[in-house]
């Protein structure tokens, strides 16, 4: 059985995919979500985008060394990444939440209002769980408060994410891609761009729109989510069977 390996988003950890990790389990798929740099466990290191491949590929190599690998938000970026670099570890990519060039002028304007957030008494402990609160349901908010929030890594991302070329990278393998959004999600703004990439390196790529979702569209609707990344494993599973089909032939 192919294994899935979830990556989280920023600020967040691997306890936000708990209702996707126990969806697999009952589907018998093996599944593991680890923790990026300056996250959850790993809160002591700061994250860097090198350091972030890293982890998934040690992710992957832990089940096996080939698996469908489920990113959002920050998450995503990194799986973009991670199957560009390592193309024979990625059977599959489905990145969530992850649709907007990190080239976009906005990153600047967003580094510097994370670096003054994170110069506050609280890091933005208070902004955060105001924002949290008001946008997800209580399993939602329980799942994401259990790993903690790395409320000073933001500025350490955006910098790293000077360093992605999301579209170079999509084009850089022919594993499937599944783009996944929430029909509200703000960061939905390059993703015909992003599809038309991935489908230039001969990725059979598609969008999944999830309906009233907004950006954490895992959290925000997790059924829908966990039968997008069901439906992407069945159908790179299919494909890998019938590629082993063909070989044996």
């Amino acid at each position: 059985m192919l294994p899935v390996v979830l990556l989280h988003g920023s600020r967040t950890s691997a306890t936000m995919w708990r209702r996707q990790l126990r969806a697999l389990d009952a589907a018998g798929i093996p599944a593991l979500a680890p923790d990026l740099p300056g996250h959850g466990t790993r809160r002591g290191v700061r994250f860097g985008l090198d350091d972030a491949v890293a982890a998934v590929r040690s992710a992957v190599d832990d089940v096996g060394g080939r698996a469908l690998v489920v990113g959002l938000s920050l998450g995503g970026y990194v799986a973009i990444e991670h199957r560009a670099r390592h193309p024979e570890q990625c059977a599959g990519l489905v990145a969530a939440s992850c649709c907007t060039s990190p080239d976009t002028p906005l990153r600047a304007a967003w580094l510097r209002i994370a670096r003054r957030i994170e110069r506050w008494p609280d890091s933005g402990a208070r902004l955060n769980e105001a924002l949290v609160r008001s946008t997800l349901d209580a399993d939602s908010v329980h799942d994401l408060a259990a790993g903690g929030f790395a409320l000073d890594a933001m500025g350490d991302i955006l910098e790293a994410m000077a360093q992605v070329d999301a579209r170079a990278a999509l084009a850089a393998s022919d594993s499937p891609v599944r783009l996944v959004n929430g029909q509200w999600d703000h960061f939905r703004g390059h993703e015909r761009s992003m599809l038309a990439a991935a489908r230039s390196g001969g990725a059979d790529a598609r969008i999944v729109v999830v309906p009233r979702a907004r950006h954490l569209v895992s959290l925000d609707a997790p059924v829908a989510f966990t039968r997008a990344v069901l439906e992407a494993h069945a159908a790179v599973s299919a494909g890998r069977a019938a590629g082993a089909a063909v070989g044996s032939r």
